[in-house]
């Protein structure tokens, strides 16, 4: 595989850090900014709506500049984002510097997967998308728990700071070893991309990314309080668990991957209904220790097995459009984020309590199911629903 991909990937790697780590360090943010819980857990709304919106209006806005410039504007955007979340006076600048870094996100990632997929022979595509990922599973695996550690023992500063760094370093070998001349496209009308994603089976299947994945952040979103204050441990148990999440997150991932391969409706399902049956257990798990861990990592594989099918299934039902559903995709993705983190903390702040959470998050998840379901029936061929008819 060629470096460039690896410099691709260190990108992935630092947005995907900046992304997760708040989880672990909310309860610091909290009590540093004077704000409770819930408006710390706004943080993660705020960072995955600024990715909602931005990444389909910045992957239109830069299709025709050159992708290496692009790539290279938007880890310059991400590095300061970054910087300016470390040295944020109050909690207004702080979600201020959270938005902006969060524009980098959704482009950054629609547009290192066609430089990815021009870099090697076709037949390898796919493989050097999957290594551009890996960056952001590997974030989740050893990112999010060390970021949590250097915040814990320096403050959530230094954990900013330490992401900013990664920026610069992400700069450099992407400015280094991106190909100036990578694979090219020919852009489509507006009017056409918008035709393609605006068909039921795409649209039903962008909602379905929004709820089913919801359920992950309900619950994630509030990691830390909950392992703390309903589980019982101590505040430095929380980044050895958080890699064990990790963990589980890239094991999900490869499996959801392989079952869309094979089958993809009933995977785009089926990881759904898991996912949802992992977070009552979850719920009930969380009381005891032990019982607590292993949910964590039986979450961490529920989570992520969902993400493949949910991507495949709109890119495929969108082919004339593959740019703006990917980037709609990955927005939506964000906009499951928000909402997870605004359930969680509503769920909280009306009196029912840490507890009840993975519970919140598991309905709105079968509410995603019961949407996929609906997609699956828009997506069916006109033909085949008139041969039944006949029949």
């Amino acid at each position: 595989m060629p470096l460039a991909l690896y410099a691709l990937a260190a990108g992935a790697f630092g947005i995907g850090t900046t992304e997760f780590v708040i989880m672990g360090l909310l309860l610091q943010v909290g009590r540093d900014l004077h704000v409770d819980i819930a408006a710390a857990g706004l943080l993660i709304s705020g960072y995955a709506l600024g990715v909602f919106v931005g990444a389909p209006l910045l992957t239109v806005a830069s299709g025709r500049l050159p992708r290496k410039t692009v790539l290279l504007g938007l880890m310059a955007i991400f590095t300061l984002g970054n910087l300016a979340c470390a040295l944020a006076p109050d909690y207004g600048w702080l979600m201020a510097a959270r938005v902006v870094t969060s524009l980098a996100h959704g482009t950054f990632f629609g547009v290192s997967s066609v430089v990815a997929a021009g870099l090697v022979a076709p037949d390898r595509r796919a493989s050097a998308i999957s290594l551009m990922f890996t960056g952001l599973t590997l974030a989740t695996l050893l990112g999010v728990p060390v970021g949590t550690w250097l915040g814990h023992l320096a403050g959530w500063r230094a954990t900013f700071l330490a992401v900013a760094a990664i920026g610069v370093a992400a700069l450099i070998v992407i400015a280094a070893l991106v190909p100036a001349h990578d694979a090219r496209h020919e852009a489509l009308p507006l009017r056409t991309e918008l035709r393609a994603v605006a068909q039921p089976a795409v649209l039903l299947g962008l909602a379905t990314t929004v709820l089913g994945f919801a359920g992950v952040f309900t619950v994630f979103t509030y990691v830390q309080p909950l392992l703390t204050r309903v589980s019982g441990y101590a505040d430095a148990a929380v980044s050895p668990i958080l890699l064990l999440v990790g963990v589980g997150l890239v094991l999900g991932n490869l499996l959801g991957g392989r079952a869309a391969d094979r089958r993809l409706a009933p995977a785009l399902v089926g990881t759904l209904l898991a996912l949802a049956a992992t977070l009552v257990f979850t719920g009930v798990a969380l009381h005891a220790r032990l019982p607590a861990v292993l949910a964590m990592l039986l979450f961490g594989i529920a989570a992520f097995a969902t993400v493949a099918p949910l991507q495949l299934w709109v890119l495929q039902k969108a082919a004339g459009a593959p740019n703006l559903a990917s980037s709609l995709n990955i927005g939506a993705f964000n906009l499951g984020n928000a909402l997870g983190a605004w359930l969680g903390g509503t769920v909280i702040e009306r009196g029912a309590g840490l507890a009840v959470v993975p519970y919140a998050g598991a309905l709105v998840t079968l509410a995603g199911a019961a949407v996929a379901m609906a997609g699956l029936r828009a997506a069916r061929p006109a033909p085949a629903r008139l041969a039944a008819c006949e029949r």
